[in-house]
């Protein structure tokens, strides 16, 4: 149930995006997971660049399982306004590392946290929805916004 709630809430406040595009590269498809929370005034470009940098700094740590990202930055991080969790979906596969399938994601649900307790709280929350059976399986089958709605009704 709190499964469904999550993604109720995501769909409730507009931060679920199908994209229509497909990014050349991880770069890309982080800078293009982060305009929804920009769109939302949750955070600026400054911290969507800081999370480019974080993964090139220490490597592709946001992806948490295959096929599934989390970009964020540090606790640290300026340019964030407010709390929030985002979710876009890709069509192809975003590879982190070249041909590396274990480092690849097409659900990228990108996290803005004001401080760390609240950031631990988006961590808890996702980690609680990605660990019910099915959810991404399901979540990468869907290709459209009344997709991600008839998830709402199962």
């Amino acid at each position: 149930m709190a499964q469904l709630e999550m993604l109720r809430y995501l769909h409730d406040h507009d931060l679920v995006r199908i994209s229509d595009r497909q990014p050349e590269n991880w770069e890309e498809a982080i800078r293009i997971s982060c305009e929804n929370l920009i769109d939302k005034g949750i955070i600026n470009e400054t911290y969507r660049e800081e999370v480019v940098a974080a993964v090139h700094n220490y490597g592709p740590y946001i992806v948490i399982v295959p096929g599934v990202a989390m970009p964020h930055s540090t606790d640290k991080s300026s340019g964030v306004f407010g709390t929030a969790i985002s979710f876009t979906k890709f069509k192809e596969k975003i590879y982190f590392e070249a041909g590396n399938e274990e480092k690849q994601a097409t659900l990228f649900f990108t996290l803005a946290a004001k401080n760390p307790d609240e950031h631990m709280t988006n961590i808890a929350n996702l980690s609680d929805l990605l660990m019910t059976d099915g959810v991404i399986e399901a979540l990468d089958k869907i290709t459209s916004i009344s997709d991600f709605e008839s998830l709402l009704q199962t």
